[in-house]
């Protein structure tokens, strides 16, 4: 991480970067029993800052050294099983086209919304622009939130973002919700996946998603995020930070969670039980 001190604090989340020169391969990720392409897959080396994502067509290329041979390599989605397997036997295969095999998810019992409830925020909601953190590069994978905590059932309603700068022509990022399991550990709870596309006209000060229609349940700790998944071309995308929270962060796909000492300011409003 860098930290720029000029008329305002800007703090880069995204600056740091492991290059690799090894080699690289590429391919294809799709469904295993359709054949269909996997649009924006997770693809990385496990708890390591080596990974990409798929594109809408499913391609993907990633640089390999030999310094990682005897890690995992771990491919995943929302909606699938994810895949795993040694890098050493990855770079040995006569094709690198990957398949994962979709997830079919039992039918949840039907939520019944507390009819008393009241309306709250959770997570971070500073509006100065002395504090800036957010994506600076366009590196795939790169993905920052906030960690939140909810005493009591709630059911998600709105996505808050108060941006302080934006230059590129549109956003396009992945929310993701993760609730905090019994050891520590990040697991996402969401069945499809939801995305934010926005041109830059539409990218105001104060940035509002509804996500009601997804019925999103939390109770206890619980990590919303957004992931930059898409090649966006030169640009940043910069939030308003508040520099008595941190913000969890991770470079790239399938690598290890880290904290920075600010905190975007990213909330959500929810509906929670009186």
């Amino acid at each position: 991480m860098k930290i720029y001190f000029t008329n305002i604090l800007i703090v880069t989340l995204g600056l740091i970067t492991q290059i690799s020169n090894g080699q690289v391969f590429s391919g294809k990720i799709s469904d295993r029993e359709g054949g269909n392409p996997i649009e924006y897959a997770n693809l990385g080396i496990a708890n390591k800052n080596v990974g990409t994502v798929s594109d809408k067509a499913g391609k993907y290329e990633i640089a390999l050294d030999s310094l990682v041979d005897e890690d995992t390599l771990k491919v995943s989605c929302i909606g699938y099983y994810p895949f795993q397997i040694k890098v050493s036997e990855f770079k040995r295969l006569s094709d690198h086209n990957l398949r994962l095999n979709e997830r079919i998810f039992e039918l949840d019992d039907m939520v019944v919304k507390p009819k008393n409830f009241k309306l709250k925020i959770f997570g971070v909601t500073a509006q100065s622009k002395i504090a800036q953190a957010g994506f600076k590069d366009n590196k795939l994978g790169y993905e920052m939130g906030i960690l939140m905590n909810s005493k009591k059932p709630a059911f998600l309603e709105k996505l808050t973002l108060r941006i302080a700068t934006c230059t590129y022509d549109t956003i396009f990022y992945r929310i993701n919700l993760y609730k905090v399991n019994e050891n520590k550990e990040f697991e996402n709870l969401l069945k499809i996946p939801i995305y934010i596309e926005l041109p830059k006209e539409k990218v105001m000060d104060i940035t509002e998603i509804d996500i009601s229609e997804y019925s999103l349940e939390v109770n206890g700790d619980y990590l919303v995020t957004l992931e930059h998944v898409k090649d966006l071309g030169p640009g940043y995308l910069y939030f308003c930070a508040g520099l008595l929270n941190s913000t969890y962060y991770r470079k790239t796909s399938q690598a290890s969670w880290e904290t920075a000492p600010v905190g975007i300011s990213l909330s959500v409003v929810a509906k929670v039980e009186k």
